[in-house]
């Protein structure tokens, strides 16, 4: 009986997801790689976040 009162209680809140404005463009740079190469999804990220930090390091009037 008590096992039918868990499966009916709600669940518990969760506090909304905060990304910052760069977890944002990793994320965005990891769905276009995932979607446009065969690279797998354990190091999409860690690519991701190299090519951000290339195209950081490129002058603003360049890019």
């Amino acid at each position: 009986m008590t096992s039918s009162l868990a499966a009916a209680s709600p669940p518990a809140p969760t506090a909304p997801l905060y990304l910052s404005p760069y977890e944002l463009r990793v994320s965005l740079v990891v769905a276009e790689l995932r979607k446009s190469t065969d690279v797998p999804e354990v190091a999409a990220p860690l690519l991701a976040e190299k090519i951000l930090r290339a195209i950081d390091h490129i002058p603003e009037k360049v890019r």
